[in-house]
């Protein structure tokens, strides 16, 4: 599992004090990015699928860090699936399942996992 810690910013919340719904997409993203970090050259992913639970709201509070859980849960030969939590007060807020695959740009078409990489997303493996 990889746990992230993220900001909200000013500018998340709507004008009833909780963070938007696509704002808080962002901050799984950044730590879905994050997991890049370790890997020798940028992989070529593409988000393929996102699905949403929005289980409570969230609030903008200055200065506060919020963490997001992120576990993969199947490595295939193109993909692999992650399931991501978003926790603010000790409980889950946002639960995402998103589909993740290894591109290649230049002939615009899905590619088979490279050996480093199966390697790489296989630490993160989790329930």
């Amino acid at each position: 599992m990889h746990e992230h810690l993220v900001q909200l910013r000013w500018s998340d919340p709507d004008s009833l004090g909780h963070v938007n719904h696509a704002r808080a997409l962002s901050l799984l993203e950044d730590a879905r990015l994050a997991m890049l970090a370790d890997l020798p050259e940028a992989p070529g992913l593409i988000l393929a699928r996102l699905e949403v639970d929005y289980l409570r709201q969230l609030y903008y509070r200055t200065g506060e860090r919020l963490v997001v859980c992120t576990a993969v849960t199947r490595i295939g030969t193109t993909s692999f699936t992650v399931r991501q939590e978003l926790v603010q007060d000790h409980q889950v807020a946002i639960r995402a399942v998103a589909v993740m695959v290894t591109f290649d740009f230049a002939t615009d078409t899905p590619r088979a996992m490279t050996e480093a990489e199966r390697a790489h997303w296989s630490r993160f493996l989790g329930e």
